[in-house]
């Protein structure tokens, strides 16, 4: 067997020893399980009138309308905090102190503070009543955190992408703004892809915190059926699956969208080059892009 540059490849031995591995650790998982469902078996979790009302049109309708609100809140969290998250990141990219500074404070302090503090401590500032003012709470504590996130991500994709295609281009005249736009952030999304959709798979599960402050979702419908049924075991399994299902499908689509953006730069070096003869000659400085 080719040997690795890490490690020696497992011989036939090894290789045994971890199927065997295998079996026991899926034996062990698949008696958890079992055990689990005994238990909920022995004490009538399966009972037909727990499980009912989730095929009654009136609980879907609230459940989908919870879904809904849920699904639009992430939606304007998320496009938010990717706003904010460029803003940031850039100032932190800034050689002006007055900006550089003020950006690493407010996502040092948005990163270090529970998301939940953030929720209810602009929950209790808008007014702590439920309904639009605990949803706009909502969003703006999932917008400040997952945008002081998202400057990170955004500053370290920048920084990723090689120096020397950056002063290639600054070498041709162009402006630091044309070297950002048309240079490093095309190739600084692709590096950040995959750290943008794992944040945004984050902020759309954060969304179940909206049930702390009584913000309109999927969880608060939640807690409206199992408040009336008394079926907590069997509405959190159902809440759990409509969340993996929504989550799946934004990984699909998030994959989709890095396929979709994963081929090489397509940077046209002889408009660069006429970008940063004109820069030149308008008497324009620095700030471009290959």
């Amino acid at each position: 067997m080719a040997a690795s540059v890490l490690f020696d490849a497992p011989g036939p031995k090894t290789l045994a020893r971890h199927r065997v591995y295998t079996l026991i650790s899926s034996l062990g998982l698949l008696a958890t399980v079992g055990l689990v469902v005994w238990q909920l078996s022995r004490k009538g979790q399966f009972a037909a009138d727990l499980w009912e009302p989730f095929v009654t049109p009136r609980i879907v309708n609230v459940l989908l309308e919870g879904l809904g609100k849920t699904l639009l809140a992430a939606l304007f969290a998320i496009i938010g905090a990717l706003v904010l998250g460029v803003v940031l990141g850039s100032g932190k990219l800034s050689a002006h102190r007055v900006l550089r500074w003020p950006s690493w404070l407010f996502v040092e302090f948005f990163r270090a503070v529970p998301l939940l503090m953030v929720i209810i401590a602009t929950w209790y500032f808008l007014g702590p009543t439920s309904g639009s003012n605990a949803l706009v709470a909502l969003v703006a504590g999932l917008v400040l955190y997952n945008g002081a996130v998202f400057a990170e991500i955004f500053r370290a994709g920048i920084n990723a992408v090689p120096r020397g295609q950056a002063e290639a281009a600054y070498a041709l005249g162009m402006r630091k703004s044309m070297v950002m736009r048309i240079i490093q952030l095309p190739q600084a999304v692709r590096i950040m892809l995959p750290a943008i959709i794992s944040q945004t798979i984050v902020a759309l599960k954060d969304t179940s915190l909206g049930y702390a402050v009584l913000a309109p979702g999927l969880t608060y419908a939640g807690k409206l059926v199992f408040g009336e049924f008394r079926n907590t075991i069997q509405t959190a399994f159902v809440l759990a699956v409509i969340y993996i299902i929504c989550n799946l499908l934004l990984s699909m689509l998030a994959t989709w969208a890095q396929k979709r953006l994963g081929g090489e730069s397509t940077i046209d070096p002889a408009a660069a080059e006429e970008a940063g003869s004109n820069d030149r000659d308008t008497g324009s400085s620095q700030y471009a892009s290959p």
